[in-house]
């Protein structure tokens, strides 16, 4: 399935993996392949079809400190409100290797190619993609 990416085996399969916990009034885990009720009623409530959980820490799955990472996710959020889109604070954790939880956004409304690019601009091998159908795909970078 993902066969012609550059991301090797073991990072694209703790993606599929990893727990895309959404905060704020109406928190919810996002699991890929798997329909999820209240991101559905999210998207509802937010007159949005569609939405992407987006990180800008740890570029290409590289470690580089909690400082570096803070500018970063704070830079996509600026872009974020520059674009105008609505975002949520979420946390992408996986349920158990030792990988630190990555502070993220579900992002509402944006379009697939919109989403895509913004994680390639913020260093991403790839993004959660959930469209009308409220099932998180992952949809890989590079």
């Amino acid at each position: 399935m993902f066969s012609d990416s550059q991301i090797p085996c073991a990072t694209i399969q703790a993606y599929l993996e990893t727990h895309y916990r959404v905060l704020g009034s109406a928190p919810t885990t996002l699991k890929i392949g798997e329909a999820n009720t209240t991101l559905a009623a999210i998207h509802d409530a937010n007159g949005a079809r569609r939405s992407a959980f987006i990180t800008a820490w740890n570029p290409l799955s590289q470690k580089v400190g909690d400082p570096v990472n803070v500018r970063r996710l704070d830079a996509l959020a600026r872009e974020l409100t520059r674009r105008g889109l609505t975002f949520i604070e979420g946390i992408g954790e996986h349920p158990s290797n030792n990988w630190p939880g990555e502070p993220s956004f579900l992002v509402l409304g944006v379009s697939l190619d919109e989403a895509k690019s913004l994680g390639v601009d913020h260093g991403q091998n790839a993004i959660v993609w959930c469209g009308g159908d409220a099932v998180p795909q992952l949809i890989l970078l590079r």
